[in-house]
């Protein structure tokens, strides 16, 4: 993407996030999105990787089923009378090799109720996750491996 779109998608963003659409609110998200586009422009190179917003929006979509159904889960385990819990920490074993994609992914799987990114290891081969209800550790993966893990592969290679 061009720099100008992506300081006007940032800028966009500011402008919704914070709730004012004054015009030195406007001069100061442009600001924002410039700086941070010129400090993080030299890790951001594609290394030939294409970004594909079809599979970037389908991402965003599958975050906002998994936010709903997680946070669902999580009220109903809190709610009930008995809280059947079994938290624990499991390790994934990453697929994705990029900075970039494992931090979404780690940050993906933070956000969402339930489950916190705690760690990474050295060679970037595992994250540790902790889950409130880690009864099924070898589903959990299955699920984040075809699900988020999956889904950023396909959008940013």
């Amino acid at each position: 993407m061009r720099p100008a779109v992506i300081i006007a998608v940032f800028t966009a963003f500011w402008l919704a996030v914070s709730g004012s659409f004054t015009i030195p609110n406007l001069l100061l998200g442009i600001a924002a999105s410039a700086l941070s586009l010129v400090l993080i422009r030299g890790r951001a190179r594609s290394e030939g990787r294409r970004l594909r917003p079809l599979k970037v929006l389908s991402l965003l979509v599958l975050f906002i089923k998994e936010l709903a159904l997680s946070a669902w889960k999580v009220a109903v385990l809190v709610a009930s009378p008995t809280m059947a819990l079994k938290p624990g920490i499991f390790a994934f074993p990453l697929t994705v090799d990029r900075d970039f994609e494992i931090t979404l992914l780690a940050n993906l799987i933070t956000l969402t109720p339930g489950t916190l990114s705690v760690d990474v290891s050295e060679d970037r081969r595992v994250l540790y996750v902790h889950a409130l209800d880690c009864s099924d550790p070898v589903a959990t993966r299955r699920d984040i491996a075809n699900g988020f893990e999956k889904k950023i592969m396909e959008a940013f290679r």
